[in-house]
């Protein structure tokens, strides 16, 4: 997974909001519960002494304190009910003490000694000692009708308040990392779907190089950004292919153009250099002058052959053959060459054939401004190898040397029009800066590729892949 992708930082900021989110409403939750529960309890507690207060105790002088306990038992029932209810009259002795309750869930007997009484009710945490439990408990003074002076107090165990809460804490323990997992599945699935005219764009995009402006990226109809953004693209597309277009048709017109003019410098020069009565310093230059111009008539051809092939206007007589024999018969043309400067050449042909469907002459000349390249840069006693395979559906041809190698910041140029690793090189041994450019241009235009890979000082090999016909 690309961790840099607009979809997977999406997500993850989608999902830290949403914990993020989901952790404030747990602990919100949480604390607002506890706080709730804690003061529901303590206002029960409250009314509960009131009662008894004004109920039971305000009379106490006149029905005994006897009725008093009865009334509690009866009406609060305190060991059934979970409370604890206790009364202190103003000497400290206790007039009532409920028990331990019947589910056990404190022992009151080693509460302390009632608190005085004050002038105002309150509400203390009292926790029990030993580890047996801890009670809410409300303390409220009272005086009844006769004087006497009481001290009533009412608690409650915390436990129940601690079941709800823990009950809550476990539900919002596994409910949150469940809504978290299947919130961030949704959001994933939701940014996929939404992202997929931007994946359709660039797959569409990657497609369209310069042999094939002519292709649209796709339209998205959404109405929205990214609709604007196909739009944009597909406009820009469109004036890259009006550019491209018009600078073939310039390169292609200027070189057409400057074909008569040269044909006709190269006869007048020829001319000149036929004269009987000319001096041999004015026959030197004109010999320099004829080779400059057999040079600038190789490049005006070179740069018509592309300008044609890159435009789809080059005549093609395509038909299907055996590119392996091909290559062949060419190294074989090509090892006068090589001996004449003392390079060995030689080839590796898969046997059974190798059928691809091209034109056989501008297939040829790939393998001859291959091998021509490679026995040039190839030192004497080298030795210059190209091969043939299959691959798949693929033709492979490698042309492998010994040679000088090629730096490898000139390698992503190498197919670049005119340009040369070594320039003061390449014009001594006749290179136009135009022989890969051409490789290239008629790769593209059987469907194929060129590749090369190359260490300096340890040769070059460059691989041509041609689709090959399928077999019936």
């Amino acid at each position: 997974m690309n961790t840099r992708s607009i979809r997977f930082r999406l997500t993850v900021w989608y999902a830290a909001l949403l914990a993020g989110l989901l952790l404030v409403f747990g602990a919100t939750s949480y604390f607002g519960l506890a706080g709730y529960l804690e003061w529901s309890l303590r206002d029960s507690l409250e009314n509960q002494a009131q009662q008894i207060a004004v109920s039971h105790l305000a009379d106490v002088g006149l029905t005994g304190e006897d009725y008093v306990i009865g009334e509690i038992e009866e009406h609060y029932a305190p060991e059934i009910n979970s409370r604890f209810v206790r009364v202190t009259r103003g000497d400290g002795s206790i007039l009532y003490a409920s028990g331990i309750p019947e589910d056990e869930s404190f022992d009151p007997t080693g509460l302390g000694a009632a608190t005085l009484p004050s002038d105002e009710p309150f509400t203390r945490k009292v926790f029990l000692p030993d580890g047996k439990g801890g009670l809410l408990l409300y303390t409220m003074p009272f005086t009844a009708r006769d004087g006497s002076c009481y001290t009533i107090e009412i608690g409650a165990p915390f436990h129940a308040i601690e079941s709800v809460l823990r009950g809550l804490l476990f539900t919002l323990a596994v409910g949150m990392p469940i809504i978290i997992l299947l919130s961030i599945a949704g959001g994933y699935f939701v940014m996929r779907r939404a992202l997929e005219p931007v994946n359709a764009l660039t797959h569409s995009a990657e497609r369209i190089t310069s042999s094939n402006l002519g292709e649209r990226l796709p339209a998205v109809n959404t109405g929205d950004e990214l609709e604007r953004l196909s739009i944009a693209l597909n406009n820009m597309v469109e004036r890259l292919d009006a550019a491209f277009t018009h600078i073939r048709r310039f390169s292609a017109d200027a070189s057409h153009e400057l074909r008569t003019p040269l044909t006709v410098l190269r006869g007048e020069l020829e001319e000149l250099a036929e004269q009987p009565n000319l001096q041999e310093e004015s026959r030197e230059r004109i010999g320099s002058a004829l080779e400059e111009t057999d040079r600038l008539s190789r490049i005006v051809e070179s740069l018509l052959v592309i300008s044609r092939l890159d435009a789809g206007e080059a005549r093609m007589e395509k038909k299907q053959f055996d590119f392996a024999e091909l290559t062949a018969a060419t190294v074989e043309q090509l090892r006068l060459l090589a001996e004449d400067k003392g390079v060995s050449l030689v080839s590796d042909v898969e046997g059974g054939g190798v059928e691809v469907e091209g034109d056989p002459a501008r297939l040829k000349q790939i393998v001859v401004n291959l091998l021509d390249n490679a026995i040039k840069y190839t030192p004497p006693d080298g030795k210059v190898e190209a091969k043939v395979r299959r691959n798949g559906s693929f033709a492979i041809l490698e042309v492998k040397d010994g040679g000088i190698g090629i730096p490898a910041e000139a390698l992503p140029h190498v197919f670049e029009r005119f340009y040369r690793v070594d320039k003061a090189r390449s014009r001594s041994v006749g290179g136009t800066g135009l022989g890969l450019a051409i490789v290239k241009s008629i790769c593209t235009a059987h469907g194929g590729d060129v590749t090369v890979e190359s260490r300096e000082g340890r040769g070059s090999m460059f691989q041509v892949k041609l689709p090959i016909v399928a077999q019936e």
